[in-house]
């Protein structure tokens, strides 16, 4: 089965008209995006966007041999005209199936917002997924073998891809392409790292795929470390890499710290910018969480940086006499254990830290202490540590993958 994305933005393309934001101003030659449109086998179109002729024949394809065009989602503003030759446009209902004479079938799936999802199987058997932007299937069912291609709003709604991944409709190799593609990502490099973090990637418009042909998909990156200053965004950028991902284990490090209004704030904050189907563990046991055999969910620890803070404490390595009289001892065998348990650690994981070495010395000799023992433990997990990134003013550097 052969698929040519005759666009792949959203229905007002990419730059979007009379936009002056930075994203539209980049979107330029490869980046620009018309609206998603796929054109499957020449038989078969899905979304009708206007230009469509002109996209199929400059990737050189034609729309005479089209039988069935389907769309997926409501369509704003004037109607698009239907070019010559081309069938009416219409929508199979939820749950419904349709038989074309060229061998394909065609399967609607409901989806929790306005449109329709549909899996299209090729005469040979192979099957693809496509859903309209700004929606996730609903009510999906555990599927017997994943799909050899995915597109989607991977940008827009990654709990969709995180839905699918719990009902094994993706899986290792399945090829997961982002389509209706806005401005809310710079393109380019930028958008490729964010898209690989969820094992997707993106291709430009008029790009001609084989369904099942073995592509190279992004791997995702087992460990990442998240480095970065206060308010630098890194938070953000760790729970990013994770939104495509069913189940994560959320580990908040910091505890709950009972009468502090300013620290409860922050922790809802948190809370409610997670996804609903997360958990929540408030421990400074990391090790066995690293390396329980029983549970491979994603983790996400935020942040090391207070996980030392409680491994100092517990050491008396605040006290002069007590760090020289084997507090630091007890810290660097603490701190081996957790570099040990995140070499050992079969599941991905993702990890938040401040870097706190660029700044002004601290005035206190403990102060000194702990920004050199936190230097000391980022270097040590970041060495285990397939992607590290810096953060800086909402921007994520890679200095490591």
């Amino acid at each position: 089965m052969e698929l040519t994305l005759l666009g792949t933005g959203t229905p007002e393309g990419l730059p979007r008209p009379d936009c002056p934001c930075a994203a539209c101003a980049a979107a330029l030659g490869p980046d620009a995006r018309a609206a998603t449109a796929l054109l499957i086998d020449g038989t078969l179109l899905l979304d009708l966007t206007p230009g469509a002729a002109f996209a199929a024949a400059r990737a050189g394809h034609s729309l005479g041999g089209v039988r069935q065009v389907l769309l997926s989602h409501p369509h704003d503003g004037p109607a698009v005209e239907v070019p010559a030759g081309l069938p009416a446009p219409g929508r199979v209902p939820d749950g419904r199936e349709l038989a074309l004479l060229t061998g394909h079938r065609v399967r609607a799936l409901a989806l929790d917002a306005p449109g329709t999802g549909y899996e299209v199987a090729g005469p040979e058997g192979e099957r693809l997924l496509y859903l309209p932007p700004g929606a996730a299937p609903s009510g999906l069912e555990a599927v017997r073998t994943p799909y050899e291609m995915v597109i989607a709003d991977v940008v827009g709604r990654p709990d969709a891809l995180a839905r699918l991944r719990s009902a094994g409709a993706i899986g290792p190799t399945t090829d997961v392409l982002a389509v209706h593609l806005d401005h809310d990502v710079p393109p380019g490099a930028e958008l490729a790292r964010r898209l690989a973090a969820a094992g997707a990637r993106a291709v430009p418009d008029g790009t001609t795929l084989v369904v099942g042909a073995y592509e190279e998909v992004p791997d995702v990156p087992r460990r990442t470390l998240v480095l970065g200053g206060a308010r630098s965004g890194k938070s953000v950028e760790a729970e990013r890499r994770l939104e495509a991902f069913p189940d994560v284990l959320y580990v908040a490090t910091g505890g709950t710290r009972g009468g502090d209004t300013e620290w409860a704030q922050r922790v809802a904050l948190h809370r409610e910018r997670r996804p609903g189907s997360w958990r929540t563990s408030e421990t400074c046991d990391l090790v066995p969480l690293l390396t329980d055999p029983d549970d491979d969910a994603p983790l996400l620890i935020d942040c090391l940086s207070l996980w030392l803070t409680y491994a100092m404490d517990e050491v008396g390595a605040w006290d002069d006499a007590e760090w020289a009289d084997g507090g630091e001892k007890a810290l660097r065998s603490r701190v081996a254990e957790l570099v040990a348990a995140v070499r050992a650690a079969r599941r991905i994981v993702v990890a938040v830290s401040n870097e706190v070495g660029s700044g002004i010395v601290p005035a206190t000799a403990s102060g000194r202490r702990y920004r050199d023992e936190l230097g000391r433990l980022n270097a040590a997990f970041a060495g285990e540590c397939e992607h590290v990134l810096l953060v800086v003013a909402g921007q994520a550097l890679p200095l490591r993958g």
